[in-house]
């Protein structure tokens, strides 16, 4: 049985959790307290902080795990990144003052090295290296965005979503360090391990195929056999749309397909104009 590394609270647990149970993988554990529980029966969840979860994986601890993109690249852990799971989005950016002249990174003064504090200095230090600009980076525990006005540092490296927090402290993004995600992470032990390698790559096809259904609708609708020319631009579906002769139908067919949720609407309106009826909307659990 793999263990999973799961995030113990956040955004991201709640997150990893929905998707695990939408691919059949409830967690059932003893309390909202457990450190470990079942997924569904299948594989073992331990319940970590999700910077740590690098680690465990990398070491063995877990076979696999869920954890954001940034700190699988901050903790420089050889892992196989399996599944972009796409939740947890956000951005790596670095951030000015406000009154500050820089622009762009490329604006930053050479001499003396500006100081940048942030949460994540592996990081840091590569993204001002590559871009061939001297800093002094000042390795923080949180709240980054605080240290300019604080004097401990000129710049910030931080996480944002929207920017509202930087320009709520009077900052602005000049460069961006990295584009993240949530990720399926694997380790040593399963590329060690045939056995382990399949179970991974099962579950990352399991999780992959709930997150293609996300965002999809199955459309099953009766519509006259003379219009199918039209209704195949209308449900071009993923392969086009299922066409099935109904009993006793004569001049009517029926055709199934699935369309993105935000086209359900248009898509609706457009059958019922080629005489479509007995229109059904469904959702998709998962799409493989």
């Amino acid at each position: 049985m793999l263990k999973i590394a799961i995030p113990n609270k956040g955004r991201l647990s709640e997150d990893a959790r929905e998707l695990f149970n939408d691919a059949g993988l409830e967690v059932r554990s003893a309390g909202a307290r457990a450190l470990t529980a079942s997924l569904g029966g299948e594989f073992e969840a331990l319940f970590v902080r999700a910077q740590d979860i690098p680690e465990f994986v990398a070491d063995g601890a877990a076979d696999a795990g869920v954890t954001g993109l940034d700190l699988v690249r901050e903790s420089g852990r050889d892992l196989d990144e399996q599944l972009d799971l796409r939740f947890g989005r956000c951005r790596l950016v670095v951030a000015v003052r406000d009154e500050s002249p820089a622009r762009t990174v490329a604006d930053l003064p050479l001499g003396p090295a500006p100081r940048v504090a942030t949460v994540f200095p592996r990081l840091t230090a590569s993204y001002f290296a590559e871009q061939g600009r001297p800093v002094e980076v000042v390795p923080v525990s949180g709240a980054a965005e605080i240290a300019p006005h604080l004097g401990i540092a000129d710049i910030v490296v931080d996480l944002t979503s929207t920017g509202s927090t930087l320009r709520m402290n009077g900052m602005r993004e000049v460069g961006t360090v990295l584009t993240s995600s949530a990720r399926l992470v694997s380790g040593s032990t399963v590329r060690r391990d045939a056995a382990k390698a399949a179970a991974v790559q099962e579950l990352s096809g399991a999780l992959a195929s709930v997150l293609r259904a996300r965002g999809q609708r199955y459309v099953m609708a009766n519509v006259p056999r003379a219009a199918l020319d039209q209704v195949k631009t209308i449900l071009p579906g993923i392969n086009g749309p299922t066409v099935i002769d109904i009993a006793n139908g004569g001049t009517m067919v029926a055709v199934h397909a699935v369309v993105a949720a935000d086209q359900i609407y248009r898509t609706i309106a457009q059958l019922q104009g080629l005489g479509g009826t007995g229109i059904l909307v469904t959702r998709i659990e998962r799409l493989a």
